[in-house]
């Protein structure tokens, strides 16, 4: 891992080398928590000494999340605006609810992963934040004469993963935010604490999860509120939650590279296909009603070196490259929990494998919706 944080660039959004983001804004989060700020595949990372990355604390645990960055759409028409971009209906997105939500090219293939929510003021997107600057500016493009603004917030707010009823009882206590279910959001006084899909670890409960958005202001008294009764982990650790979920998300290494059923993302509801048009939707509906894709996202472990996003999925048949890594963590014990992408067929022949170890496949933590 890169201990030096990359210089700020300006790059495409569907560059896979990347990358922008405010090396001094991300220190600051970095002192407010008391981590060490490092790099890796997925952007800026606050870790802790003597932490083991992967390991799931069983009561509730919190995670200052550097590498998700914020984008805000407000104005008249800003909710039109982004109706007309995005794989979601956010015309019809109420109050208080929360979604998924794609931004792909012309060709159907996504540039980024968004999970999005509006507010009284504007419609709030948390994204990958090497890839949230040149997002901002590329929807900026298309604003054209629409009453609509888009700003990349990423430096202005911070982001907390947090997990387990301990977690949501802190937060209400400390910001009287009520934890929202897994499909809502809740916004008081510019915070905002968004619902995501539970996590599930052997035959224990359920542990909901959030997301907890704050200024940046507030937070080292966010994580002094916080961290006194929850269990601090890092952000490779929150990744894990996000793989164990099935849930995937584009980062520089990946964008540009799926078309959204390719890694399961209608089936997390994150495509609607009863909206209007978006760039690339013609080959999203393609994808879903002729057919004929023979691709999908699996869940996997290894035991060996993280695979990079991106990086080859081999077939056991002939070696060669059937798929890609779509996201990867450590599991804290020597392995590492995936996500991949695969041609079908070579999953169902087995013997799949990285370049450095085999894969064993895992059960996604939901169904996948048939393509008509």
């Amino acid at each position: 891992m890169n201990t030096h944080p990359p210089e700020a660039a300006s790059a495409p959004v569907s560059s896979p080398s990347p990358v922008t983001w405010n090396t001094e804004a991300v220190q600051r989060f970095a002192t407010a928590v008391g981590g060490d700020v490092s790099t890796d595949d997925y952007g800026p990372e606050i870790g802790f000494a003597a932490l083991t990355s992967g390991v799931l604390p069983q009561a509730g645990f919190i995670a200052p999340l550097a590498d998700f960055g914020r984008i805000e759409v407000s104005g008249a028409e800003g909710t039109k605006f982004l109706h007309g971009q995005l794989t979601q209906d956010i015309e019809h997105l109420a109050p208080g609810a929360a979604r998924w939500a794609g931004y792909c090219s012309a060709k159907g293939r996504l540039l980024a992963t968004l999970r999005c929510w509006r507010d009284d003021d504007a419609v709030q997107l948390l994204v990958s934040r090497p890839i949230a600057q040149a997002l901002a500016k590329r929807l900026s493009m298309f604003v054209l004469r629409a009453k609509a603004r888009v700003q990349d917030r990423s430096d202005d707010s911070v982001v907390f993963g947090l997990c387990g009823d301990r977690a949501g009882q802190a937060v209400a206590q400390a910001f009287s935010l009520t934890a929202p279910s897994a499909q809502a959001a809740h916004s008081l006084q510019g915070r905002h604490l968004v619902g995501l899909p539970e996590l599930s670890i052997g035959d224990g409960p359920a542990l909901p999860r959030w997301l907890l958005v704050v200024s940046q202001d507030e937070a080292q008294a966010t994580w002094s509120m916080l961290a006194d009764t929850l269990t601090a982990v890092d952000s490779a650790t929150w990744r894990r939650t996000e793989v164990l979920c099935g849930i995937p998300r584009i980062v520089s290494g990946t964008s540009e590279r799926f078309v959204p059923q390719m890694i399961n993302y209608e089936s997390v509801d994150g495509v609607n296909f009863t909206k209007g048009c978006y760039p690339g939707q013609e080959v999203v509906a393609r994808s879903q009603y002729l057919g004929k894709l023979k691709r999908r996202m699996y869940r996997g472990h290894l035991i060996g070196d993280e695979p990079q996003p991106g990086s080859d999925v081999l077939s056991g048949a002939d070696g060669q490259a059937c798929g890609q890594i779509v996201l990867a963590a450590p599991d804290g014990i020597g392995g590492v929990d995936l996500l991949f992408e695969s041609q079908t067929d070579a999953v169902l022949a087995g013997g799949l494998r990285t370049h450095s170890a085999e894969i064993s496949l895992r059960e996604l933590p939901y169904l996948l919706k048939s393509i008509d």
